[in-house]
């Protein structure tokens, strides 16, 4: 080629495939001047390596071939050729991964081992206007990862002092490898690496083993490439169990053992270091009491004291060990410490005890007054304590009221101790003096009374002479007396002494013969209740005397009665007399009251008063509605008298004689005392009642009042029939008259009725009436004629001649045609038919 020309673009096609067979074999390309340079270049499997075919700042060549020589073998093979875009590789290039060819430099991604060689490039580069010949060799390294390793021990377990190895072991991994241990603790933590014991090798050697060693081994695998870290493999190494330690909770160490309080709760716990861990068995006294290594006592008691003794087993390395102690139970007396005082050497002093037996060892006692400091223990014990039981005598004249003494109590089961007190004292007022009979008043007991203080008071019986009854006793005396009769009016006195008092205290008691007390007379109004009140006084009351009521015939009032009621008290006891009658119950009741002592009555006079009778009743007016079914009553009262009210009665009237009257029957009750009138209803139009009055009060009724039937009701329709009346003549005097007309206007038509009413007497007097003129001529003429023949009867109306026939009147018409036909005119005078007329006119009222 020429210097400055440009060279022709590259063909597309197969041509370049051409040169495959001339470079098949490897050769380099003949040139003058070629250039050769070598590098080493390194890659991994699996990833991607780039081989430049000349220094990376030179144009790509032209025309590029690619081969590849194995390592450890001479003759090279084809790889890829390439001419620009133009790219052929030769076959089998895949054994070296996926190969591509771009600018002349070689790709090789997914590396594989077989790459491992060398690589040499031939090319053809443009240079100054020519193609020059260069080469290039490339030596690859395919450096393999380092797989994950595995660690392999000669035993999964191994007994304390045995020698022991672990094994890293890899599948693959470019040499060198560097190997690293990491030990940790069975229970977790950081990992450590074992010092001193070869961790920079493949293998770990323990030699020997000791408990230290178990655990969690972990090994990690280095090369050029990367790192891998096994998964963990534990290492049990198994020994013990050691000497058993027993602990004792609460902590309270003695000499030979432990000690604990009664009731407490004790956790005993062994520790034996084993691995496996130690089977634990707990022994009390010889005899297996627990399987585990905590053995909980709670509440211990008093029988469960003794040796305890720890079991520990290995189950593996069948090995046992064993641990002893002696627990001691402390337990108090039961209870608390109890204080008491006595009086003693004749109510002068006072002997103060604290007692609390029992318990182990036992209580330590020692009593403390006021004002008096807590002694300081001594060497030899407490000064002025005993065990069990302390006494102190307390002089009661040197002792003030209200003085406190305790008394102290210490024990090793209570870290704080015990305590009781008392404080001497005497009671406020003095004592109480009762009696009271037994049944049947056989006996009566006389009670002396005086509770409180500290010591108790002493009481003691004397009779009114000064001589001692019975034994002494403390708050409380009791004598018993034979009722003989002699007792009424004696005196007997109660003495209380105690040694804070300087002078005795006494009460005294007379028994006597019950007293009573109740009103004189009592009133009360009959048919009320009357209350008689009867009740004791005086001291004779504590005897428990027997109260009753006797009736005015000395009969005695028993419960249970309809007619009396009884109320009883404790010293009282109430009569009283139901629904009173005048004068049954009137009369002298009497009150007795009996004990052991004797009897005693009192009278009480019962007055029973009448009622006064209601005031007389007169009906002032009774009548009826209109409708017949409710009547109107009104009355008045006549004089003074006790009224609660009035009673209406009614009862039907009109009977047969031969019948008895109806019973009266109550038509209105609980009328107010203030009413004065009523309106009764539900009566029976066609009944006539007869109605009285009564007046009533609590108990019994008045006088009834005259009886009267009631009254019509006035008639209130005059105005009413009258003006009917008017109207109805008023309606018949204009019918009337249209009729006359009508007949008058229409005589051929109605000939007979106008002949009755215009023509006159005797038959020559008839004469046609043409006219009105004609008619009013024919009626003057009547009138001059005067009363037509048969008018002997007298003139009359329909209801006129009604009346006269009903008497037999010869002069009464049959019917009502009878008084239209013409009085004057004969039978048969003329030819045409008769004809019968009525009128009728009502008047409604």
């Amino acid at each position: 080629m020429e210097c400055g020309r440009a060279l022709p673009p590259p063909r597309r096609g197969p041509w370049i495939l051409l040169l495959l067979p001339a470079l098949a074999g490897g050769q380099p390309l003949a040139a003058g001047e070629a250039a050769y340079e070598e590098w080493r270049a390194t890659g991994v499997r699996g990833r991607a390596v780039e081989l430049s075919c000349g220094p990376a700042a030179a144009a790509p060549p032209a025309v590029v071939f690619w081969s590849f020589t194995p390592q450890g073998e001479g003759l090279p093979r084809a790889v890829a050729v390439g001419s620009g875009r133009e790219v052929a590789m030769a076959p089998g290039t895949g054994m070296l991964g996926r190969v591509t060819l771009r600018n002349g430099t070689l790709e090789l991604r997914e590396l594989r081992v077989a790459a491992q060689g060398r690589f040499l490039c031939q090319g053809l580069f443009p240079e100054r206007g020519r193609l020059r010949v260069g080469y290039a060799a490339v030596l690859l390294r395919v450096l393999v990862p380092v797989s994950k390793p595995f660690v392999r021990p000669t035993a999964a377990a191994a007994e304390e002092g045995a020698a022991v190895a672990l094994t890293c072991t890899v599948r693959e991994g470019t040499e060198p490898l560097s190997f690293s241990w990491q030990h940790q603790e069975p229970r977790g933590g950081s990992s450590v690496t074992p010092a001193g014991l070869g961790g920079s090798r493949a293998e770990l050697q323990l030699t020997p083993a000791n408990r230290s060693h178990t655990g969690w081994y972990i090994c990690t695998v280095r090369n050029e490439v990367n790192n891998r870290t096994s998964d963990p493999v534990f290492l049990d190494i198994v020994y013990g169990p050691d000497e058993p330690a027993i602990r004792v909770e609460p902590f309270s160490p003695e000499q030979g053992g432990f000690s604990a309080g009664e009731r407490e709760d004790v956790v005993l716990s062994c520790l034996a270091p084993s691995n496996p861990p130690s089977r634990y068995v707990w022994l009390h006294n010889g005899s297996q009491v627990h399987v585990g290594q905590t053995y909980v006592i709670t509440a211990i008691a008093r029988a469960q004291a003794g040796t305890y003794t720890c079991l520990a087993e290995n189950s593996h390395l069948q090995t046992r060990t064993q641990a002893t102690i002696v627990l001691t139970v402390y337990y108090p007396p039961a209870g608390s410490p109890s204080c008491s005082a006595l009086a003693s050497d004749d109510q002068r002093d006072v002997a103060l005890r604290c007692r609390w037996p029992g318990g182990f060892p036992l209580a330590r006692l020692r009593w403390v007054g006021p004002q008096e400091e807590e002694e300081e223990e001594e060497e030899e014990g407490l000064m002025g304590s005993s065990f069990s039981m302390a006494t102190r005598i307390q002089p009661g004249a040197a002792t003030r009221n209200g003085s406190s003494f305790s008394c102290l109590a210490s024990h090793p089961a209570l870290p704080l101790g015990a305590a009781c007190g008392t404080t001497l004292w005497v009671p406020s007022g003095g004592p109480a003096c009762a009696a009271a009979a037994t049944k049947g008043d056989e006996y009566v007991m006389l009670r002396c009374r005086w509770e409180g203080g500290t010591p108790l008071v002493t009481l003691r019986w004397r009779d009114s002479a000064g001589r001692t009854l019975g034994d002494p006793a403390p708050s409380t005396a009791v004598l018993v007396l034979s009722t003989d009769g002699s007792l009424g009016g004696r005196e007997f006195v109660c003495v209380a002494a105690h040694p804070l008092r300087a002078v005795a205290a006494e009460c005294r008691l007379r028994l006597e013969v019950p007293e009573l007390q109740a009103e004189s007379e009592v009133a009360v109004l009959e048919g009320g209740e009357a209350q008689l009140a009867c009740r004791q006084r005086g001291s004779s009351a504590s005897l428990g005397a027997t109260m009753a009521w006797y009736d005015p015939k000395e009969r005695e009032v028993t419960p249970g009665l309809a007619k009396y009621r009884l109320e009883e008290g404790e010293a009282w006891v109430n009569l009283t007399v139901r629904d009173a009658e005048w004068p049954g119950d009137s009369g002298i009741y009497r009150c007795t009251a009996t004990n052991a002592v004797g009897t005693a009555s009192l009278p009480v006079r019962l007055r029973v008063d009448r009622y006064p009778a209601p005031p007389n009743v007169t009906i002032s007016k009774l009548r009826y509605t209109r409708a017949r079914t409710e009547v109107r009553l009104e009355w008045r009262t006549q004089g003074a008298g006790n009224l609660t009210g009035f009673v209406v009665q009614r009862r039907q009237t009109k009977k047969p004689l031969r019948e008895t009257p109806s019973p009266w029957e109550t038509a209105a009750g609980d009328i107010e005392p203030h009413s004065r009138d009523r309106r009764l209803g539900g009566l029976d139009p066609a009944v006539l009642y007869a109605f009285r009055v009564l007046a009533v009060n609590h108990r019994t009724a008045g006088h009834p009042s005259e009886v009267q039937t009631p009254a019509e009701p006035p008639f209130e329709a005059y105005p009413a029939v009258t003006g009917a009346a008017v109207a109805g003549m008023l309606v018949a005097t204009a019918a009337s008259l249209l009729a006359v007309h009508c007949i008058a206007r229409h005589r051929e038509t109605l000939p007979r009725l106008h002949d009755l009413l215009f023509r006159t007497a005797g038959p020559g007097a008839q004469e046609p009436v043409g006219t009105a003129e004609d008619a009013e001529a024919a009626a003057g003429g009547q009138e001059e004629a005067g009363p037509v023949q048969g008018d002997s009867c007298g003139p009359g109306t329909a209801a006129g001649a009604e009346a006269a026939a009903a008497q037999g009147d010869p002069c009464a018409p049959g019917t009502a045609a009878a008084l239209a036909e013409p009085l004057s005119a004969a039978a048969g005078t003329t030819d045409d038919p008769p004809v019968n007329v009525t009128i009728t006119v009502t008047a409604t009222p």
